[in-house]
This record gives C-alpha cells, sequence and structure tokens, in this order.
C-alpha cells in the first residue's frame, strides 16, 4: 500500500475477514484443545476407577468353556438391576429403548450379547438353551446382580425361563420376570404340541440362512417382524437397517444352530418351575410367534403370572410401540 492513500474497501473487508478467521481459528484450536483435554481426564478417570472397582459400565466376562460374553451394565450399583434378554438373531442394542428408559428411571439397567450373536465370542459350540442360560448366569454372578429383573424377548425369553427357573431362583437372585413375546412352551408342531409351527418353516429359515444370510436378515424386519408388511403400516427404514446390522455383527453358524435351539427346546417344565411373579406380554398379530402357542399357554403353566396381550401388535413390539410397552413394564416393576 502506498503511504499516505485510503486502502480500498475491498482490501479491508479482505483483511478483516482474513484477521476474524485466524482469531476464529486459533480459538476453535484453543477450544478443541481444551475439549480433548476434557475428554482426556475423563477417560483417564473412568479408566482409573473400573480398574479401581468403582465403575463398571460394561466389558466382557469368560464363561467356564472360554467363551467370552459382551455385556453393558449402566446406572447406580446400588439400584435395583433389570436385565434385558435379546431375541434372535440381535445383540443386547436391541433393547437400546428400553435401557434408557430405565436408566433415567433410577435403576440399574444390564444386557449381554448371547453367544455367538454381536459383540461376544464367534464360538463353534454351546448354541443350545442350556448353554444361553448358563451364560446368563455367569454374567449375573460375575455383577452379582440380586432382586434383579429379567426382562427376555423371543428366543431371549426362552433364555430367561430356563435362567430362573436353573439358576435365578436358586440362587435367591430373582425378584420377578417378563416373558415378551417368547419363544416357550415349544414353537415347533408336534404329536402333543399340535398348534406349533410346522419344522418345514423352520427348515425354510435355516435354508434362507445358508443361502443368503444378509437377504434373509434384510426380509424378516421388512416384512412380518415389525408388522412392516401389514396395510398402512408405518415403515421405519432405521429400525430395519438397525436390525440388520445388529444380525450381520454375529456368527452365520450361531444364527443357524439357534433356530434350533428357539424352535424345538420344550420348555413347559421351565415355566411350571418358575415361582417369581411373572409378566407374559404379546401382539396378537405376532407373525414370528404365534401367541396362541406361547403367551397363552405360558400364563396357565406359570404359577404367577399375569397376562397382557396387545391388539394388533407385532412381534417386534416393544420397538415400534416402546411407550406402550416401557410404562407397563414399570407398573408391573413397581406393583
Amino acid at each position: 500500500m502506498i503511504e499516505g492513500r485510503t486502502q480500498p474497501q475491498s482490501a479491508r473487508v479482505k483483511g478483516t475477514t482474513t484477521r476474524r478467521a485466524l482469531l476464529f481459528a486459533a480459538g476453535a484450536a484453543g477450544l478443541m484443545a481444551s475439549s480433548f483435554s476434557k475428554r482426556a481426564n475423563a477417560l483417564s478417570t473412568r479408566k482409573t476407577d473400573v480398574q479401581e472397582g468403582n465403575m463398571r459400565t460394561g466389558g466382557t466376562i469368560t464363561t467356564k468353556d472360554g467363551t467370552q460374553i459382551f455385556y453393558k451394565d449402566w446406572g447406580p450399583k446400588d439400584a435395583q438391576p433389570i436385565v434385558f434378554h435379546h431375541g434372535w438373531p440381535l445383540s443386547s442394542d436391541d433393547w437400546d429403548n428400553q435401557m434408557l428408559f430405565f436408566l433415567a428411571s433410577g435403576y440399574r439397567v444390564v444386557a449381554h450379547d448371547r453367544r455367538g450373536h454381536g459383540r461376544s465370542s464367534q464360538v463353534d459350540t454351546g448354541h443350545d438353551m442350556d448353554h444361553y442360560a448358563s451364560d446368563a448366569s455367569a454374567v449375573a454372578e460375575n455383577l452379582d446382580l440380586r432382586n434383579a429383573v429379567h426382562v427376555g424377548h423371543s428366543t431371549g425369553g426362552g433364555e430367561v425361563a430356563r435362567y430362573v427357573a436353573k439358576y435365578g431362583q436358586p440362587q435367591g437372585r430373582v425378584a420377578k420376570a417378563v416373558l415378551l413375546a417368547s419363544v416357550p412352551p415349544l414353537m415347533v408342531k408336534t404329536e402333543s404340541n399340535p398348534g406349533g409351527t410346522p419344522i418345514e418353516v423352520f427348515d425354510g429359515f435355516r435354508k434362507a440362512l445358508a443361502a443368503n444370510r444378509a437377504q434373509f436378515f434384510l426380509d424378516v424386519p421388512t416384512g412380518p417382524f415389525y408388522g412392516f408388511n401389514r396395510p398402512g403400516a408405518k415403515v421405519s427404514q432405521g429400525i430395519i437397517q438397525n436390525w440388520w446390522r445388529q444380525g450381520m455383527m454375529g456368527s452365520a453358524l450361531a444364527h443357524y444352530e439357534g433356530i434350533k435351539a428357539f424352535s424345538e427346546t420344550d420348555q413347559t417344565d421351565d415355566l411350571k418351575e418358575i415361582t417369581v411373579p411373572t409378566l407374559v406380554m404379546q401382539g396378537d398379530d405376532d407373525q414370528v410367534v404365534p401367541y396362541k402357542d406361547a403367551s397363552l399357554l405360558q400364563a396357565k403353566l406359570l404359577k404367577h403370572g399375569t397376562l397382557k396381550v396387545y391388539p394388533g401388535y407385532p412381534h417386534g413390539l416393544m420397538t415400534v410401540h416402546a411407550d406402550v410397552i416401557n410404562a407397563d413394564l414399570l407398573a408391573f416393576i413397581r406393583s
């Protein structure tokens, strides 16, 4: 610039803008550095707390046969625990809505990924209801969960029934149970269970899974699981993709062998042995687990069962009708 001349307006604006940009960049860098520092300190503190046993938000436990089971453990450790057991072929993420809801309500919320599912070990053995229940017991013992409410959906309901009957009640750890659109007492059609689903249906599941698991895991949530195949249904692509994401995280072998576990395991005796108050919940438009061969029979076999059937609700009712299901769960737990 020549001395004594006024700088052109465009130059002044450009210079001012540049200076402002530099000042903004410097300020932003400072804020980012401060933010990163705070996050690093928080992570360092959390790591120390976990190491010292002051805080436990999740991790893995190792079962007797060497399987690593991933779990989440959120909330006050002196609060009543609510333990969530997921369905096939999903993971503990399927309970995100309920875990956040009950965490905000003051409860301790726990959920694990079944062996071969989600972030747990993709082992080649133990894909049966006995191992599912044993793994759930290992989590409960490791976290020393007492006075707990165990909530199971679909296959997770079978896991809850076997866990409560075989481990939870004898160990005095369970206060209540919830079977939500659950598979007991027996899904497959037999001479003694004439209202069951024909074995050919489950053979079809196995064939579709082995041929193209990725496509099969799109077809199920797009169609019957959430009732999105019904006229007028409000379809959520996010829910469909989240179902697919969870399924594809797991092992194809665990999912394949799990079909036999959830369809052919007779849990009549498990239901008869449960003595704690148990809430049975299911929609009458469940296209995956027919309610007349599931919840209606569960309520008859349980010693202290309460039945709630929801008109028009699908199999994945706790996702697409979370507001209703959460309120009813809370009322039961508080009762």
